[in-house]
């Protein structure tokens, strides 16, 4: 990694670390600097390992935080398999077989055990291993304070009623996103997280070919990019799992994607409403036109998603395996 990659953010840092300041109290950025010094270092070694192995990984790792922190709070309920005592939220609509990275905070969690014990929160590693990713892609880095415990529970039903789908109208979505403390500003950098990895054609495939119920597509989809996709997801059942990139730099951490929405060249529906706002036109504009707007703002949402209802102090637990309660 080169010096400038390191060092080009500097200045969100601190700005971040005075926001966080007021954030959840009971964090602490050096909440695990006596009980587990090495913290830093076997998350950031799992998720280079991850990445280098697989880079879409680490978009998978970034929507894993998105969806555990929207459903009650950022407790690592996603995280957990279903019990007798609860339905998890790994098969709710919204996360059935395209919710990802699994194995990667496992892998971690296993390490952070050896060196140690029952000490880390699966949901602290979610939340570090997420700020990895999006750093090792290219993305900001930002300060993360910790002490978040995890949940003893999880909700199918809160993650299919809680979580943003591809498919709702912008007013829905953005009702999502102040319920749960955040404003249009952050709805709107937090969508540029989709500027790496890819989408199952299922996502956006009315857009091809039945947008309207006649038999046409979405008339703002960009021509060339209709044509494209519809190679990559033609019109049959078989092809819903296919993926197509969100962007033309799929495996970068960078502006790309508020330039396609720019161009009406933005893969889901969702995404390309944000140009049908006045408001949010105008922030996917500026992120278009400067991304060192957008990588600071990205952090500071990021902030503030990560510290939606945590549990700290004697609330909820240190789970031995993040897949079940202890």
């Amino acid at each position: 990694m080169n010096r400038n990659a390191s060092t080009r953010f500097v200045i969100p840092f601190f700005c971040l670390m005075f926001l966080l300041s007021f954030g959840s109290s009971q964090l602490d950025y050096k909440f695990y600097d006596n009980s587990c010094p090495n913290l830093s270092k076997i998350i950031r070694y799992g998720v280079w390992s991850a990445i280098a192995n697989e880079t879409r990984i680490a978009a998978s790792l970034l929507r894993l935080h998105f969806h555990d922190c929207f459903v009650n709070g950022c407790e690592g309920s996603i995280l957990l398999d279903d019990s007798s005592n609860f339905t998890g939220e790994k098969n709710a609509f919204p996360n059935r077989n395209s919710v990802r990275g699994f194995e990667v905070i496992d892998a971690i969690k296993q390490n952070l055990e050896k060196a140690c014990p029952s000490t880390v929160s699966c949901t602290d590693i979610l939340t570090l291993a997420t700020r990895d990713a999006v750093f090792l892609s290219g993305g900001p880095f930002w300060p993360v304070s910790l002490g978040r415990r995890d949940g003893l529970t999880a909700s199918e039903a809160s993650a299919n009623t809680d979580l943003p789908s591809p498919f709702e109208p912008l007013e829905n979505i953005t009702a999502k996103f102040i319920s749960k403390g955040l404003d249009v500003k952050d709805m709107v950098a937090l969508s540029g997280g989709h500027t790496i990895g890819f989408a199952q054609c299922s996502t956006f495939k009315q857009r091809l070919f039945d947008f309207d119920g006649a038999g046409n597509p979405d008339p703002l989809l960009d021509v060339a990019l209709l044509g494209n996709l519809r190679g990559i997801c033609p019109n049959q059942d078989n092809s819903d799992t296919n993926l197509a990139p969100f962007d033309s730099t799929s495996a970068k951490f960078d502006n790309s994607y508020f330039k396609s929405l720019a161009n009406n060249s933005g893969l889901l529906q969702s995404d390309q409403a944000l140009m049908g706002d006045n408001k949010t036109a105008a922030v996917v504009l500026n992120y278009s036109k400067f991304p060192f707007l957008f990588m600071r703002d990205f952090a500071s949402s990021m902030v503030k998603m990560g510290n939606i209802a945590v549990l700290t102090g004697q609330d909820g637990e240190i789970r031995k395996n993040c897949r079940v309660v202890n």
